[in-house]
């Protein structure tokens, strides 16, 4: 909500729900992979309407969402850079390749790529959509650089792995996945 970034609103009906949730879309010209992959995380949201289990399986949908379009944006620059940054370690100790070095350059992790987003490609929390709808205090960059616990990344992997401690949902979520997105395809 405008000026509280951390609250819930409420919903009257079903239909309030779903027309809130749908409006949540992504830009057109999104790969379809992950626009379809998305709409899938939406749909679980709507259905959390019937059984609010559902919403964590939307949570862990739509962060994988992001991480397809992390991928699909920044993999490939982030493995030439990688790349770059151990041949030229490895130039100035005048030693070959070492093969953690080999795996660390062709394995990014969620973690990283999120990273990439604001180290590499200049996000910052001004062009957050949801900060600028939110106000302050709202800020997203610490849960992409991990400076805020739990990041982004952590979140994730708490829901993929069944981390039982965090019930409730995370606030914004959702539209914080979208905005990332669709800023990673502007």
């Amino acid at each position: 909500m405008p000026g509280k970034p951390d609250s819930f609103p409420s919903f009257d009906s079903f239909a309030e729900w779903r027309s809130f949730l749908l409006q949540l879309n992504l830009n057109v010209g999104i790969p379809y992979i992950v626009s379809a992959k998305f709409e899938r995380a939406q749909k679980l949201y709507v259905l959390a309407w019937l059984d609010f289990d559902l919403i964590k399986a939307g949570e862990l949908v739509g962060l994988t969402a992001l991480e397809l379009a992390l991928n699909d944006r920044y993999g490939g620059k982030e493995l030439l850079r990688r790349r770059q940054f151990v041949a030229e370690k490895a130039e100035q100790e005048t030693r070959p390749l070492r093969k953690g070095e080999k795996w660390w350059v062709e394995n990014a992790t969620f973690a990283d790529l999120l990273k990439y987003m604001v180290e590499h490609d200049g996000l910052t929390d001004s062009q957050v959509p949801m900060n600028q709808r939110c106000g302050s205090p709202s800020s997203v960059i610490g849960l992409l650089t991990g400076t805020t616990r739990p990041s982004l990344a952590e979140i994730r992997n708490d829901l993929a792995h069944g981390i039982p401690f965090r019930e409730l949902p995370w606030a914004g979520l959702l539209e914080l996945i979208r905005d990332l997105i669709n800023y990673a395809y502007r």
